[in-house]
């Protein structure tokens, strides 16, 4: 595994984005997009420069998705991504030794899945609150779509979530002051202390086991840095 940090130079990630989100990545990933697909690097930047947690849908249960995912998505959508589903068909081809084609082997075919966000060549997946083993699916896709040459980089955007159970504490607790004692209930009312969930670390560990192969790939992480600054009310 090749961990690199292209992300830190300002010239491919402004620090409108750089100081509000964690970063990892594979093969200069970020560097890789802004050459080679710039105008999808472009609205990487914009979304991430633009978007934060609003903590009135961020601290609501809300299953695999939720709102925070919804958000990002439409953030996506409206410049022109699209959920789409990458299948993949090989075909082998039979040549003779004076270069005529002399017949074909039977294609061979591979169903993808649903990634939240493509455009052009490069997938985009919003893993807020899946189950882990969701990971493993993404980057392995990543990595056999990149070797047949569909794809030139994959992004990966979810929670540090250890960063976000302080900020969601504070937050809670300064809402609680405002209420009557009677009313008053110390527990979170979303789980950030379960470790079976998309998140960053669950994110890192898996890159560094190398499941994305040559892939280039960017995991972004939203953090306490991430939160607009507004209270939960």
């Amino acid at each position: 595994m090749f961990e690199t940090h292209s992300y830190d130079d300002p010239t491919v990630l402004p620090a409108s984005a750089r100081n509000f989100w964690s970063f990892m990545e594979t093969n200069s990933a970020a560097a890789v997009m802004k050459a080679v697909c710039p105008a999808e690097w472009a609205d990487i930047v914009d979304v991430l420069s633009s978007y934060r947690l609003d903590p009135q849908y961020w601290l609501q249960a809300g299953g695999n998705r939720g709102d925070i995912a919804k958000q990002i998505d439409a953030e996506f959508a409206e410049r022109g991504w699209a959920e789409t589903r990458l299948d993949l068909a090989t075909t082998g081809i039979l040549v003779s030794r004076d270069g005529k084609k002399i017949g074909e082997l039977p294609p061979v075919y591979q169903e993808g899945y649903l990634v939240d966000n493509f455009r052009n060549r490069v997938v985009l997946d919003v893993e807020w609150n899946a189950k882990d083993g969701n990971l493993d699916r993404d980057l392995a896709s990543y990595r056999s779509w990149f070797e047949a040459g569909v794809i030139s980089a994959g992004v990966i955007i979810t929670k540090d979530r250890l960063s976000l159970l302080g900020l969601a504490r504070r937050l809670w607790a300064g809402y609680q002051l405002t209420l009557p004692e009677d009313q008053r209930n110390p527990r979170l009312p979303i789980d950030l202390a379960t470790s079976t969930v998309t998140a960053f670390d669950k994110a890192q560990l898996r890159v560094r086991r190398g499941v994305m192969g040559t892939c280039p790939v960017l995991i972004v992480a939203a953090t306490d840095r991430t939160w607009n600054g507004q209270p939960y009310t």
